[in-house]
């Protein structure tokens, strides 16, 4: 587990989530629970929609380049570099669409990854002849140790998370970054369980392309997410052509006046209906209050948290990955187990995810001592160690 070294812890922020008592949340790594303050964001922009004569010109605009700004500001990116975008799965079509691998050479991905990736990178292995590179672990291995021992200069793309979705097994970015600049290949990382719950920092790794959806660790509504576009790639082509992304598109008596350039940097890239009214302002007010907490003390305040609770799996003998991120980890439990164990959590107001097979384990700064109590007690009454 690793946690940004010399950062004060937060205090308990559960009066800021809408989370009874007696609810035990530990699934942030599928579906964030939404802030109280992103609630009453939310109503207030319903409202103001159903009269849609309060909507002015600029408001077509503001919200979207405040949240790219937030968003940019959690990874050491400018506004310039960021894409608005509905889902990974379409950041990855944007990487897939901007990236020219030769017939030969490899897509590198690793076992078990998130499905959206390998798919799109199915589809451009298959349009250009290029093949696929599945990244496994030999027993006692890291991750990071072997994608360095598969990566070579036959690897046109190296496509890697800096969590494994199913666990949260730590990646070393800096040391993958390094070694694929020196193959030559391009790098795009799939940010979405790391961002605002990690410290990631664009200008030392310099991938190509990095993703995240906003539902999860950033804390917002579904469907709207984040594409950071290293500059040497903001010339590309986007997936669509809509009118909000091309020059002077502010000026709206003069839109048929069609026009062959784009706004500046990454913007070519945004999705159509990046403005999103009614679910914007959710987004501006997590992205906000992540800001006021900063994402090295949520690090620190999570990786407390899960230790306690790696050091309760491992009195049970059951194993936790290392390294993981400080934010979210696998317990391993027997694979006849594995539902069962979940149904019965969920009898008991304890809610985690099934992935590969673990159990996901991801708290928040709503996660209390009574909380983790309550997962553990429930874990041991399904696997009958009470």
């Amino acid at each position: 587990m690793t946690s940004p070294v010399g950062s004060e812890p937060l205090p308990n922020a559960r009066e800021l989530f809408d989370i009874p008592d007696g609810v035990a949340y530990f699934n942030t790594a599928s579906l964030a629970p939404t802030l109280r303050a992103g609630l009453v964001a939310g109503e207030a922009a319903l409202l103001k929609r159903a009269q849609p004569w309060r909507i002015q010109g600029p408001d077509w605009f503001g919200g979207a380049e405040r949240r790219r700004a937030l968003f940019a500001d959690l990874i050491g990116a400018t506004a310039e570099d960021i894409a608005l975008v509905p889902a990974t799965s379409y950041g990855f079509a944007v990487a897939a669409a901007n990236l020219t691998p030769r017939a030969g050479e490899r897509i590198l991905v690793l076992d078990g990854e998130y499905p959206s990736g390998i798919y799109t990178w199915w589809r451009l292995a298959e349009r250009t002849g290029a093949s696929m590179l599945t990244v496994r672990r030999e027993p006692g291995q890291t991750w990071t140790e072997a994608v360095l021992e598969a990566l070579d200069d036959g690897v046109a793309v190296v496509s890697v998370p800096r969590v494994h979705w199913t666990d949260g097994a730590l990646l070393d970015l800096d040391r993958i970054a390094e070694a694929t600049r020196a193959a030559g290949a391009a790098l795009v990382i799939d940010a979405s369980q790391s961002v605002g719950a990690i410290p990631i920092d664009v200008r030392t790794l310099k991938p190509d392309f990095l993703v995240s959806v906003g539902y999860k660790w950033l804390l917002g509504p579904f469907g709207l997410g984040y594409l950071y576009v290293a500059p040497a790639r903001q010339e590309g082509r986007p997936l669509e052509e809509n009118w909000i992304v091309r020059k002077d598109s502010d000026d709206f008596g003069r839109l048929v006046e069609y026009r062959t350039e784009y706004q500046p940097g990454a913007r070519r890239f945004d999705a159509g209906a990046r403005t999103a009214f009614e679910l914007t302002p959710m987004a501006l007010a997590a992205l906000e209050q992540l800001s006021a907490w900063t994402v090295p003390r949520i690090a620190v305040t999570l990786a407390a948290t899960t230790a306690r609770i790696a050091s309760a799996a491992r009195e049970r003998g059951l194993p936790v990955p290392s390294p993981r991120g400080p934010h979210m980890l696998g317990i391993t439990v027997p694979d006849r187990l594995q539902q069962r164990v979940v149904a019965a959590l969920e009898e008991a107001n304890v809610f985690v995810g099934a992935r590969g097979s673990a159990i996901r384990v991801s708290p928040h700064l709503h996660t209390t001592g009574a909380d983790i109590e309550q997962l553990l007690s429930a874990l041991d009454t399904a696997l009958n160690r009470s």
